[in-house]
């Protein structure tokens, strides 16, 4: 690939920027504004849900970039539909149209996780991929500055309201218009048939007959257990642990992922895939060490070394295995490749993690009565998602080989 010209990089990372600010700027608030609504357990992990649900559709929205239009036409359309979507959740706090309105908002908008990190790896080299990647990261802190104008300037707290959904909208149009100023990312495999497997991404399963791409793909489905619940459920904990400002408490681990993805090209480059994903597997048996390690002692300042893990667990696993997507899978199934492990993780893997997790936090916290105050313990909850961590770690790294999974997409086009 020619060299990369920093108009193009300068799109690209505002792209990203855009694109991960929408959600974060909301989805933290989520699970505690229906809390807020007096919805059950069951209810609210459906609608948190509604990413995890979203996802099913990034495999056809890749198969319409791959072979039908232009990705960032695809892209700006997606935001720009989105953004009215998520303006009318934030309208109704009826329980079933909010579901309607957020599933269809999600719909539109997971998809394109998938979808800009195959308009930037089509126009940058993937090993420099977490360059532009680090900008969703920047995004995504800087949507807490939402928050902190608000306590500042008009003296109010929008957290657990309706606002942030107005806010993620208003970014989500933002966002749109910028798409339309990409790069043009001309369909790779325009003109050729599409069919059922296309649709729902299942041409991606071919590359599982090399046992590493499936070991990959078993470990990012697992370790949406334990992740899914500090996704979904990390706002319910902090509320419950008295925290105020919760998404700009949330989202020190972001800060922190903004240096750690720089990092993550070193460390591909000079440790490989197979121990750049574990240590973002490491990071995460940390994480839950310190949130359970917060709890039982009462000192909740050890809940950040927790939430500062969230860097080195995202940008090591999660976006080092997107490198290795882009670097298995050949160039006319790209798209549809990166969409096909959204739906595998953030799909399917968060979707049954939010129910089970919820689940979970029904059965296993503990609310006492000291001293005339209710107390909340999260202690069980945390040592079963540590238990989870380990076994996911184990076997990733007992059974993937990285020698074998250094193969270009080029090889194994040819093998396909």
């Amino acid at each position: 690939m020619e060299k990369v010209s920093v108009g193009v990089r300068v799109k690209l990372s505002a792209m990203m920027f855009f694109q991960f600010m929408i959600v974060a700027v909301f989805f933290i608030q989520l699970a505690p504004y229906c809390q807020g609504l007096k919805m059950n357990a069951t209810l609210v992990s459906l609608i948190v849900s509604s990413m995890a649900i979203g996802c099913l559709a990034s495999p056809i929205v890749g198969m319409i970039a791959d072979r039908h239009f232009a990705g960032q036409k695809v892209l700006a359309t997606l935001n720009i539909v989105g953004a009215v979507m998520l303006a009318l959740a934030a309208n109704t706090t009826a329980t079933i149209p909010l579901f309607i309105l957020l599933l269809a908002f999600m719909l539109c908008y997971m998809p394109s996780w998938g979808l800009t990190s195959a308009i930037a790896m089509a126009n940058t080299p993937p090993e420099k991929f977490p360059q532009v990647r680090v900008f969703g990261s920047i995004g995504w802190v800087a949507s807490i500055l939402f928050s902190i104008v608000a306590r500042k300037v008009w003296g109010m707290t929008i957290d657990g309201t309706n606002i942030p959904l107005y806010c993620g909208a208003a970014v989500s149009l933002i966002g749109g218009l910028n798409a339309l100023m990409l790069p043009n990312t001309p369909p790779p495999a325009k003109g050729q048939p599409a069919s059922v497997m296309d649709a729902l991404g299942l041409r991606t399963l071919s590359l599982m007959k090399d046992k590493n791409f499936a070991v990959f793909i078993l470990a990012s489905f697992l370790v949406m257990l334990p992740f899914g619940i500090h996704w979904s459920y990390i706002g319910s904990f902090l509320s419950d642990k008295g925290f105020e400002m919760v998404t700009a408490v949330s989202y020190t681990g972001q800060a922190l992922e903004v240096i750690l993805m720089l990092l993550v090209p070193v460390s591909l480059a000079k440790l490989g895939v197979k121990k750049t994903m574990a240590i973002g597997l490491a990071a995460q048996v940390v994480r839950f060490l310190a949130y359970y390690g917060a709890d039982v002692s009462g000192v909740m300042p050890i809940t950040f070394a927790g939430i500062l893990m969230h860097g080195a667990i995202f940008g090591f696993f999660f976006v080092g295995g997107q490198v290795y997507i882009s670097q298995r899978a050949p160039k006319e199934i790209q798209a549809q490749a990166q969409g096909f492990i959204f739906l595998v993780n953030l799909g399917l893997g968060l979707l049954i993690a939010n129910f089970i997790n919820g689940e979970l936090i029904k059965q296993l916290k503990v609310t006492t009565v000291v001293e005339g105050k209710a107390v909340t313990s999260w202690s069980s909850i945390w040592m079963v998602q540590i238990i989870a961590s380990v076994a996911v770690l184990a076997i990733f790294w007992l059974f993937f080989n990285h020698k074998d999974a250094a193969k270009t997409a080029d090889e194994n086009a040819a093998e396909a």
